[in-house]
């Protein structure tokens, strides 16, 4: 069993609050102040600046809580497969970001499931620097993301290669169109991903390769939700640049068309990334075969 101190530690990060985490523990407010100072002392940092009135973690503390934070991760993943060996099982948390929760990767981890019993899935969705995160800390199993970064603990395995489009009703008179000007396309009603996504810093990204600048654009409107946005440029209040594979089922449906921005290679990874500790690389290599049959049946 991991030490009570570090499930107080991360509570207290979670609440920003000595008060909240105690109520949270069902212990005493006295009861988290001694937790904090007995790791304090036994680590030789101070965690916690209370100077202020505000509970604010040091950058010494937020060290120490990252390392809580896989060492809580690591214990669960070691009770859930001790659990999972009695019972002949599996449990998987996957990842995704909010773009690849709209493509086909939802419906290729449900066919994985549906394949094999002894595995059961879980997918939570995030940014993507969430996801690194609880990915580091062992509190994810893998995570579906565009593009790769620089780390020696993560592992990648290449699930699609995927690029950004305009997409557009398939009213607009754009629909029927091969390509589309940069000219053209700033005289339209744009409805953009937020500023933090990965979408839209890959577009911003290759404007400024063109000299060019996302504020040189009507933007009308400005949201995370794929889905509504989607259906935003179904009834024609607007178009988007959007990774073609989120596209797929309006494509099919023929209910959105997709087209090519003239100067703008958008070209992205998609991959499926793990811990270098990772034992069951067999399931990453079905999961990409899973996908790859769930896009043929787009096709």
């Amino acid at each position: 069993m991991l030490d009570p101190k570090l499930y107080t530690l991360l509570e207290v990060y979670k609440c920003k609050s000595f008060v909240g985490a105690a109520r949270k523990l069902s212990i005493t407010q006295p009861a988290v102040s001694h937790h904090i100072k007995v790791l304090e002392e036994e680590l030789n940092v101070c965690i916690f600046d209370r100077s202020n009135g505000k509970v604010v973690v040091t950058r010494e503390g937020e060290e120490v809580i990252n390392c809580a934070k896989k060492m809580l991760g690591l214990y669960n993943s070691l009770r859930q497969d001790l659990s999972d060996s009695r019972r002949l099982v599996s449990h998987l948390t996957v990842g995704v970001t909010h773009t690849a929760e709209s493509n086909p990767i939802a419906e290729a981890l449900a066919n994985y499931g549906a394949q094999n019993d002894h595995v059961m899935i879980k997918m939570i969705t995030g940014t993507i620097n969430k996801l690194y995160s609880k990915l580091k800390s062992y509190e994810i199993d893998l995570a579906i993301v565009e593009g790769r970064i620089p780390d020696p603990e993560i592992r990648y395995l290449l699930t699609d290669t995927d690029y950004l489009v305009l997409a557009v009703s398939v009213h607009h008179p754009f629909a029927k169109r091969a390509m589309v000007t940069l000219e053209e396309l700033k005289k339209e009603r744009m409805i953009l991903r937020l500023p933090s996504s990965g979408t839209r810093n890959l577009f911003a990204a290759h404007l400024e390769s063109n000299n060019q600048s996302i504020n040189d654009f009507n933007v009308i409107l400005e949201l995370d939700n794929i889905a509504t946005i989607k259906d935003l440029i179904r009834r024609d209040f607007g178009v988007s640049i959007l990774p073609r594979s989120v596209c797929l089922g309006e494509l099919k449906k023929k209910s959105i068309a997709v087209l090519p921005v003239e100067n703008l290679s958008m070209v992205r990874e998609i991959n499926l990334a793990y811990q270098s500790d990772f034992a069951q690389t067999d399931i990453l290599h079905d999961l990409v075969e899973s996908y790859q049959e769930t896009l043929r049946r787009y096709q």
